[in-house]
């Protein structure tokens, strides 16, 4: 995959647009210019997350002897399952019930809702398809600086988009997502059936 495609899966699993409501709520009771510094910590906390496990992930799936066929796979599928997620919500997201007091630091603004399990699935399998390690960082820091902006401007954004167009564009990115996740699993599955 080239750097571009990566780096717009990537900036589709971070979700920012979809994590316009979450951020706005756990940050409202906070002044607007510290919103924007806690914010931008929070990414780079993510940020920081995500490139560590880009080289841990493939030194960990090394470790384990899990072929490229196998992270095809399974990627499709857990992907594909995160994916109706985002289409279809459970009307009781557990990021609701976190308490919404005080200023969050990591939890749940860096971790989970950037740096969550669906990306840094997605860092470990590209990371092991990607053997150029600077393609892998500049997607990397392309999807994270997209995220950073949309965040940044969330309030502007909410105020433009509404509620409904917010959600319309996160079910339109869980669509787009669905159809990676499906291409992952036909080719980890041609190259299982048909080893070179």
């Amino acid at each position: 995959m080239t750097l571009l495609a990566i780096a717009f899966s990537l900036f589709l699993l971070m979700d920012p647009i979809g994590n316009i409501p979450l951020y706005l709520s756990f940050l409202k009771e906070i002044d607007e210019k510290r919103q924007r510094w806690i914010i931008f910590r929070e990414l780079i906390i993510a940020l920081f997350i995500i490139i560590v496990f880009n080289f841990l992930g493939v030194a960990l799936m090394e470790f384990l002897n899990v072929t490229e066929d196998t992270i095809q796979i399974a990627g499709g599928i857990i992907l594909f399952l995160i994916c109706l997620k985002m289409i279809f919500p459970s009307p009781h997201d557990s990021t609701e019930k976190l308490p919404h007091e005080g200023e969050p630091f990591i939890v749940p603004l860096a971790v989970p809702l950037i740096a969550g399990p669906s990306v840094l699935a997605a860092v470990m399998i590209y990371s092991r398809q990607e053997h150029t390690p600077g393609i892998m960082i500049g997607a990397i820091l392309l999807a994270w600086a997209a995220s950073l902006i949309i965040l940044l401007a969330s309030s502007i954004l909410k105020k433009f988009l509404g509620w409904r167009g917010i959600i319309a564009i996160e079910r339109l990115m869980g669509l787009i997502l669905i159809l990676i996740s499906v291409q992952m699993f036909l080719t980890g599955l041609n190259s299982f059936i048909h080893p070179q």
